[in-house]
């Protein structure tokens, strides 16, 4: 790249990263990249209409998936949902029954799992128990084919370059027995990249630490994925563990993808009820359309009438059918009847206090309304001491703003 090729990609990369901080933005963003936003870039690796069964039964089902180079992309769904089919697909330790996978412009179809630029960090770690922890990072280096092994110096070399960069340099004597959980999960992360992949995909990488351990290293393996520059694909069910990580998620659900968005995108406006209940808690509220007007979208259902914001570059409902507004427990007000003035006309839900739980940071109310269905609200503690708090079988009234929900048609 010449230095005039170089100034002119910097100024287009400026300006799009301008641009982009111009328009409103679905809660935080954790880096600056969105290859998927540009037509032209080519996917790294892309699924074409992959299936894969089991005998009668289908894992993946005419799945097609496209993710980018350097992408932290992450496969969230339910157990049985076939991510990890998936994943072993792209690692070939299963073959599509139909459909191709292809990684960096080639067919991996006739290529066997030893011979494909990726590596896998197992759930279990499968440390060899009788092997230091340098042996084991080692290990994958000195089964190199020929023309590729390395002598026992470059090999020692990287070793000690992998122990430091997961920050086990004065571990490498040690047995897995020997390490916490986390050091083991560090020292089979070590291993899985220090035959430098072109991909490394991880199963259920956090399963087996403790919350404070598994909060910290979620964000150690994005800082370690960004500087290192590698796709990262990761498999789990914890939906925190893939919004803190990932800069794209794919929501799967029997052997197909429900919808692919980034954290944000996912969590404030999901494509229908189905990933809105699987990604955090959210209230469901439902109604048939009475009104269409420019941006918004009125709902008249057991709830009273609900008034929502609907964009209309948006698939648009058609009057009298029945459509959802989906709101998150954060995004409703609670108050208790009477100390709030007149009811607004809509998006306005009075019940009773069912249940209360004290989660120390916010507290969460569990409200039976008069529709007789339930209804989440979460408040955010922000002082020590609450006077005059809300108590159970207390009568309330959830409001929200109709920028809070989302409409949804499935």
């Amino acid at each position: 790249m010449t230095g005039q090729q170089a100034t002119q990609l910097a100024t287009q990369t400026a300006a799009k990263r301008s641009a982009r901080s111009q328009r409103p933005s679905l809660g935080a963003v954790r880096r600056g990249f969105a290859p998927w936003e540009n037509p032209s870039a080519k996917p790294f690796i892309e699924f074409r209409n992959v299936t894969k069964r089991f005998g009668k039964a289908v894992a993946v089902d005419d799945l097609s998936l496209k993710i980018y180079e350097r992408e932290f992309f992450c496969l969230l769904g339910p157990s049985g949902c076939g991510k990890t089919t998936l994943m072993r697909m792209l690692a070939g330790f299963e073959s599509p029954t139909s459909g191709e996978v292809w990684l960096d412009g080639q067919n991996l179809s006739a290529v066997p799992p030893h011979r494909r630029p990726v590596n896998m960090m197992f759930q279990s770690y499968a440390l060899f128990p009788h092997m230091s922890v340098a042996n084991n990072v080692a290990f994958g280096l000195r089964q190199a084919g020929p023309g590729e092994r390395m002598s026992k110096h470059a090999i020692a070399q990287r070793v000690d370059e992998m122990l430091a960069l997961v920050k086990l340099q004065d571990f490498g004597a040690r047995k897995p027995h020997q390490l916490s959980g986390g050091q083991r999960q560090r020292a089979a992360l070590a291993r899985a990249l220090a035959p430098q992949p072109k991909v490394l995909l991880l199963d259920e990488p956090l399963g087996a630490l403790d919350k404070k351990l598994r909060e910290e290293t979620q964000y150690e393996l994005a800082d370690l994925q960004e500087s290192l520059g590698l796709t990262f694909i990761v498999v789990t069910h914890d939906q925190e563990e893939a919004m803190t990580m990932a800069d794209r998620i794919a929501v799967m659900r029997s052997g197909a993808v429900d919808q692919i968005a980034t954290p944000a995108e996912l969590y404030e406006e999901p494509g229908s009820r189905s990933v809105a209940e699987f990604v955090g808690s959210i209230n469901i509220l439902e109604g048939t359309v009475s009104s269409i007007s420019q941006g918004s979208v009125t709902l008249d259902g057991p709830n009273g009438q609900l008034i929502v914001n609907h964009p209309d570059h948006k698939p648009q409902p058609q009057v009298g059918a029945t459509a959802w507004v989906a709101v998150r427990p954060e995004k409703l007000d609670i108050v208790r009847l009477g100390e709030d003035g007149p009811a607004p006309a809509a998006n306005c839900i009075e019940g009773e206090v069912w249940d209360i739980g004290y989660l120390g940071d916010m507290t969460l109310y569990n409200v039976r309304t008069k529709s007789g269905t339930n209804a989440r609200a979460s408040i955010l503690n922000r002082s020590r001491t609450v006077h005059n708090p809300l108590t159970w079988e207390e009568t309330v009234r959830l409001t929200f703003p109709p920028a809070a929900g989302t409409l949804l048609l499935s």
